[in-house]
């Protein structure tokens, strides 16, 4: 029985995801810069949305560019997420990362390719099946 929003999570989240997936490798590395990225970007459209009023007053121009500005700036943290692992608390962020990656390249890695992949015409990854 696959996890509710497995279930849910179609369209353009999941395109998005696979595609992330592919490029990065279909690892844990992708699945931490995936996760990583959706965290600091709900944070900065957080805060965004706190700043609204920028809008109102005339900045919307200093508002895009601010929000392009965090996008960049996000997705170059995203691309560090092993190191805030093992910063964490260290040295046991550094067992929690190697515990995590044993843990699913077992259990987590094949359904959520089995999500991305099942089904899919054309999709040149048929290790999902497998």
């Amino acid at each position: 029985m696959e996890p509710p929003l497995l279930e849910t999570s179609h369209g353009w989240f999941r395109t998005w995801f696979r595609k992330v997936w592919k490029v990065r490798g279909g690892g844990l590395y992708a699945l931490g810069f995936i996760v990583t990225f959706v965290i600091l970007e709900v944070r900065s459209l957080a805060d965004d949305v706190l700043g609204i009023g920028a809008i109102f007053s005339g900045h919307l121009f200093e508002f895009l560019i601010s929000f392009f500005v965090d996008s960049l700036s996000n997705t170059l943290q995203a691309f560090m997420w092993p190191i805030y692992v093992i910063q964490f608390a260290p040295p046991w962020g550094g067992f929690a990362l190697a515990g995590t990656f044993i843990v699913f390249s077992s259990y987590i890695k094949k359904p959520i390719e089995k999500w991305m992949f099942d089904g899919e015409p054309g999709s040149d990854d048929q290790s999902a099946g497998a």
